[in-house]
């Protein structure tokens, strides 16, 4: 790589620029919150120079979600209430890890099951993602699912506390990337899976 010629830093090529693997030492930490869903964590880590600096991480078990498309163009969005945020929001089907030896592409599978009660004939990875690496150590998979087909009703899972009341919209593509680009539909997931896949269209 070399220097821009008038701002800091450096030029670089597409192959330079990836995540790297590093870790700082942690020289003490202290737990003050823990529970199946998520540990909290206060931490020393010490620098390569030396010096020590404290950090809270939060570390969830990551998530996955599921960008459902028709056999008409048509994204699938599930509708549900997010207590934090005190808002309803438009999200693609997703959902935790919380299931003991389950991989990502399972989870996927399970959640666009329980909250879609669809299964889908075709899978791929579209998209992973670090969600807020300042704070947390969570991460995300987003897959694509295609041929769609409705599980049968006696077996379909009872959906409980905010899934209970979750609707489910189908979204034209185009219309999808105009609700992401509006703002009118603002969960990261969504946001990064719809446009990811619109640029994914686009390369020759």
């Amino acid at each position: 790589m070399t220097g821009h010629p008038r701002l800091p830093g450096r030029i670089a090529r597409v192959d330079d620029v990836r995540d790297r693997t590093d870790s700082w030492p942690v020289v003490h930490e202290d737990v003050p919150y823990a529970t199946g869903y998520l540990r909290l964590s206060h931490e020393t880590i010490e620098a390569p120079d030396g010096t020590t600096h404290e950090r809270a991480v939060v570390r969830p078990h990551g998530a996955v979600a599921v960008l459902a498309i028709d056999e008409d163009d048509r994204v699938l969005l599930v509708a549900q209430y997010r207590h934090p945020v005190g808002m309803r929001m438009a999200e693609l089907v997703a959902g935790t890890l919380d299931v003991a030896g389950e991989s990502p592409a399972e989870a996927a599978a399970r959640e666009l099951a329980e909250e879609a009660e669809l299964v889908a004939g075709t899978w791929s990875s579209l998209l992973r993602l670090t969600a807020t690496p300042g704070y947390s150590s969570e991460q995300w998979e987003v897959f694509t699912a295609t041929d769609l087909r409705p599980i049968p009703e006696e077996d379909r899972v009872e959906r409980h506390g905010e899934e209970a009341g979750i609707e489910q919209w189908w979204l034209g593509f185009d219309d999808a990337v105009e609700a992401v680009l509006s703002g009118a539909v603002s969960d990261a997931l969504t946001v990064a899976a719809v446009l990811a896949e619109r640029t994914r269209r686009a390369r020759p």
